[in-house]
């Protein structure tokens, strides 16, 4: 009895792959000038991965908005980082004269900055203000306090209503109870929720009416605040007001436990309304986040309903002014979804990609790195996209269809942990700092 061959795994052609020489930012940039058909006019561009804390994708990211501002004039890079604190790190890369490990620790959440690969993302625009005509800006696009403290807002609010209202006092139980279940870092987020969870019912209801308060005040005084101070001091202050008002929804479906609930849509509809008023200000801008924010359809987990992306909101808002570039990968090392998180184990090894998936698809289809836009696939190439139907997140399969998801797909054969930038580390909190020791890097 003869044993039947296994079906060979559908690939595109040749002629879908545009390779990448190399993911080095310091590198030559020729082999990206097919983005320049590629974008167009559009003034926003997502760059998506497809899990934090990846060597590769951080360096992916850095060339790429090296290209970009360089060849096209973008003036912003917008990362999936908290609001509130990222503005100490524009003002580092803008020439500010603050420590940059500490700016790396501090101006930035979920333990986003605390790579060297970051560390050299900064200290490029940095070095690229010093001489260019249009500086290039820094946002958080992002929740505050790692999406569970409302205390980084909140003292932003309170320091700038000192200055703009300082007749009215602000609810010292405010900011009371919302220190009760302040998040120090991403590992102290289960803490966080506990002590949410023991607050009283009239606790939390009186913590929601008072930010609602504070909210409909420096909206209904907005005119006499901006005389006091700037349009632009006003404007961050209500920004992270609003973004602060946000968490405390986020917090209070999240500890509802209903399997229905709207946390995610809730957070993404706020990081899309931080990417328009990041718009107001600046020309062109990146935008960098997990795929799953990014694309433009429902992202849907196991076990969890559908829930509706930033990039959905962007893309009707925006149309065509909106590219989204998609990121898969075949081998290597991903962060971990497992409880082991908390105890320093961050990453996991990744099996190759499940047949069907669009991370299969693209690594059948070159040894390298390379990119496949979408928009422009032949007939056949097209077909064999639509025979996919789930893509990797981490350790989990979602379902997608990545041409109403995507356009644009950068494939990364490899991608390994980023390496923790020590520096930074010693600036960190410590929780962070304990549980990084705990690490054991293969």
């Amino acid at each position: 009895m003869t044993r039947k061959a296994a079906a060979a795994p559908v690939r595109m052609s040749d002629e879908a792959v545009i390779p990448l020489a190399t993911l080095d930012p310091r590198g030559p940039l020729d082999d990206l000038e097919w983005l320049d058909e590629a974008i167009g006019d559009a003034r926003v561009v997502a760059i998506g991965e497809s899990g934090h804390y990846n060597r590769e994708f951080y360096r992916l990211r850095h060339r790429l908005l090296r290209y970009l501002v360089e060849r096209h004039g973008f003036s912003a890079y917008a990362m999936e980082s908290g609001f509130v604190e990222g503005r100490l790190v524009d003002g580092w890369v803008r020439g500010g004269e603050a420590q940059l490990s500490q700016v790396l620790a501090n101006g930035m959440t979920s333990l986003m900055g605390l790579w060297t690969q970051m560390r050299a993302h900064l200290e490029w625009m940095r070095q690229h203000n010093l001489t260019a005509a249009r500086p290039v800006g820094f946002y958080g696009i992002d929740l505050s306090g790692s999406n569970v403290s409302l205390l980084p807002g909140l003292d932003a609010v309170i320091a700038y209503l000192a200055e703009a209202d300082p007749e009215h006092v602000v609810d010292s139980g405010i900011r009371e109870t919302a220190s009760a279940f302040a998040a120090t870092s991403a590992f102290s987020i289960p803490e966080a929720f506990a002590a949410y969870g023991r607050l009283a019912p009239e606790s939390k209801d009186a913590l929601t009416a008072g930010l609602a308060g504070l909210a409909a005040r420096m909206t209904a005084r907005r005119l006499d605040y901006v005389r006091r101070t700037t349009v632009d001091e006003y404007e961050r202050a209500h920004r992270s007001l609003s973004l602060t008002v946000t968490i405390d929804a986020v917090v209070r479906e999240l500890s509802g436990g209903r399997p229905d609930g709207i946390a995610a849509d809730i957070r993404d509809a706020a990081i899309a309304d931080t990417v328009e008023w990041i718009l107001r200000r600046e020309d062109r801008i990146v935008v960098a986040a997990h795929n799953g924010h990014i694309q433009r359809c429902p992202v849907a987990l196991p076990g969890m309903p559908p829930s509706t992306t930033t990039g959905m909101h962007l893309a009707a808002r925006l149309g065509m002014d909106y590219l989204v570039i998609g990121t898969t990968s075949a081998t290597g090392h991903t962060l971990t979804t497992s409880p082991g998180f908390y105890a320093g184990e961050l990453f996991e090894e990744m099996g190759t990609p499940r047949q069907g998936s669009l991370d299969a698809l693209m690594a059948a289809g070159h040894d390298g790195p390379f990119a496949t836009d979408l928009r422009r696939l032949s007939p056949a190439d097209a077909e064999a996209v639509r025979t996919v139907s789930q893509q990797r997140v981490g350790g989990f399969y979602a379902d997608l269809s990545p041409l109403d998801a995507f356009d644009v797909v950068v494939h990364l054969p490899h991608v390994t942990p980023a390496e923790p930038d020590r520096a930074a580390l010693a600036h960190a909190p410590r929780d962070v700092q304990e549980a990084f020791s705990r690490w054991k890097p293969e």
